[in-house]
């Protein structure tokens, strides 16, 4: 038998497959589930990216290593940026394509950490931030979002020696599981720590172009951001392209040298095709983007709304695609998702997926039509479980 290595059996197993296995179980029992629990998009990117695509899979060229951006990819970044959050970048030195932006959010740490620095993350956080921390043998210090702090870090509950000790720090509005932004205010004090301390930032902007009622705002938009800090984006959510696995970092050009050149010893790049897509879609992003904004924010408008109407004090999301709600108290994250699976044969994601200060939550994700969401609401009413 092939014995697992030390690291491995140092990942937990993904919550996502534990509930796709029991969902699964229901199906075949005959059960039609509505299933809430992954950020998937469910729609298509717009008919232009896919005609590119198209187009470009029938060129000849386009099928040896990629091994990096193309020129027109990171021109269109800079663009993109320079458009939409006023952040200047330098095409050539300051952007580096990913595969996706979890290839270096889970790569990234290898570049700067040595076993046992210190990784300050946000508790609730994404899943990867910790994968990669653990893959860099570094040591991860939560920073719990806690409501009373409109889900934002609180520093100065941070003990002096670990700021002193932390060598990098990572940030991720709109947030995922927890829909919440950061203020200028709050990116204005990330820097200032980050110069006081000497502190890495990573920032994770995968949801950029899901924010509701105001513009979003790039950490690189602050004085000084670039000096100390890199911002992670992505195509998947902002243009329907997460199976496509195409995205970007940008900011400080010594740290993308770092991450290039770990890199170039893990792939050979994004598919040609992909790539030009993605250029188009960061070329002509303004339409499709209001249109993907709408259907998202009109999909939580009426969900939120059928959720508070059968007695569901849940929190309207400023962005994203979730909705992050209070559990009955008489349950557990863990134990309300199994049972809504089983009563409502809904599927959400407990909220302790995500660190320990998610206990008492589950995460919704609005990636089903609007019909589907009534009938999730209507189902979860006809549990009996929100009293």
């Amino acid at each position: 038998m092939v014995q697992p290595s030390k690291l491995l059996t140092s990942f937990a197993e993904g919550i996502f497959n534990e509930l796709n296995a029991y969902k699964r179980k229901k199906e075949q029992s005959g059960y039609q589930m509505i299933d809430l629990s992954i950020g998937s998009p469910d729609q298509a990117p717009s008919e232009e990216i896919r005609k590119v695509i198209a187009e470009q899979v029938l060129r000849d060229n386009c099928y040896g290593y990629s091994l990096h951006g193309t020129e027109k990819f990171h021109e269109a970044v800079a663009s993109f940026y320079r458009d939409q959050y006023e952040v200047e970048l330098d095409a050539k030195k300051e952007v580096l394509q990913t595969m996706g932006s979890q290839d270096g959010l889970v790569h990234f740490p290898m570049t700067i950490c040595n076993p046992g620095d210190i990784v300050l993350a946000p508790d609730p956080g994404y899943t990867a931030y910790e994968a990669g921390i653990t893959l860099a043998q570094a040591k991860l210090y939560p920073m719990p979002l806690l409501e009373e702090n409109q889900f934002l870090p609180d520093f100065r509950q941070i003990p002096e020696e670990m700021l002193q000790k932390a060598k990098m720090m990572i940030l991720n509005y709109p947030g995922n599981p927890v829909p919440t932004l950061a203020t200028k205010s709050f990116f204005e004090e990330v820097v200032q720590i980050a110069k006081r301390y000497n502190i890495f930032i990573v920032h994770d902007f995968a949801y950029s172009e899901l924010v509701f009622d105001q513009q979003p705002l790039s950490f690189l938009s602050i004085p000084g951001a670039k000096d100390v800090g890199i911002e992670f984006n992505s195509l998947s959510k902002s243009f329907n392209l997460a199976g496509a696995r195409v995205a970007y970092v940008v900011g400080n050009e010594h740290a993308l040298q770092l991450l290039q050149k770990l890199k170039s010893n893990l792939d050979y790049g994004v598919f040609y095709p992909v790539q030009h897509a993605a250029t188009e879609a960061l070329s002509t992003y303004r339409a499709f983007a209001k249109e993907n904004r709408e259907r998202y924010q009109q999909r939580r408008d009426v969900f939120v709304r059928g959720l508070r109407e059968i007695g569901w004090d849940v929190a309207l999301p400023e962005g994203t695609m979730f909705v992050w709600a209070k559990v009955p108290e008489s349950y557990t994250s863990v134990s309300f998702t199994y049972e809504l699976m089983d009563k409502a044969n809904v599927v959400v994601t407990p909220g302790n997926a995500f660190g320990a200060h998610g206990e008492g939550y589950v995460r919704m994700a609005l990636v089903q039509s609007i019909e589907h969401l009534q009938e999730a609401v209507l189902r979860i009413k006809n549990s009996g479980m929100i009293k």
